[in-house]
């Protein structure tokens, strides 16, 4: 059973903030009111939450990210050290048009963003996708993607596990690629991956 949450004494936790038990808010954090924490996070050094954000169990934040207003992050999402989000598309420290002009952001479960990148806001990261060190989304990623570059391209497929698939399963969707180290198995259909098998977090 897990523990009750941690938080360490630098940090700023608003008040009206949820914290799920197991979860650990390390050095100079700062918890916006109204944002809620699943269970089993963890938010490293110098991470910041806006108000309302909302992240599910099993996140992993690592130091110096910021999870601004609007951007949510479904259960296992993993943020790679100062990795960046945005949540207005054309800011303005003289002409602020306010959070009723945010754009929405949205990480599904058990997506990966590698170290310094950048994802613009009012995107759709899909389930288990990798995003790469440095790399700059501006539209929505697919399911088990690979992303790579700026602006970021789908540069392969990934399984669950983070494991590359290679050979990459066939377009026509009658092939089957098959991870490597965990041995799931994947189908392509029209552009979108299919897990022929279940994806289960790790206990």
């Amino acid at each position: 059973m897990s523990d009750a949450p941690f938080i360490h004494p630098t940090s700023i936790v608003d008040d009206g903030v949820v914290i799920g038990p197991g979860s650990k808010v390390w050095h100079f954090c700062h918890v916006s009111r109204g944002a809620r924490i699943g269970a089993d996070c963890v938010l490293g050094q110098n991470c910041y939450l806006g108000e309302d954000v909302v992240l599910g169990d099993r996140c992993k934040l690592q130091n110096n990210v910021s999870v601004y207003t609007r951007v949510t992050l479904e259960e296992g999402v993993f943020c790679g050290p100062s990795c960046v989000f945005t949540n207005d598309p054309t800011p303005r420290a003289l002409f602020p048009k306010g959070r009723a002009a945010w754009e929405p952001t949205l990480c599904r479960r058990g997506a990966s963003i590698g170290a310094n990148a950048t994802i613009v806001c009012g995107v759709t990261l899909g389930e288990h996708c990798l995003i790469g060190a440095g790399a700059v989304v501006t539209a929505d990623v697919p399911a088990f993607a690979l992303m790579l570059g700026v602006p970021a391209r789908r540069r392969g497929w990934v399984c669950a596990c983070g494991s590359r698939l290679d050979p990459p399963p066939r377009s026509d969707g009658d092939g089957v690629a098959t991870c490597p180290d965990c041995e799931r198995r994947y189908r392509l259909r029209d552009s979108i991956l299919e897990c022929l098998d279940p994806i289960l977090p790790k206990d």
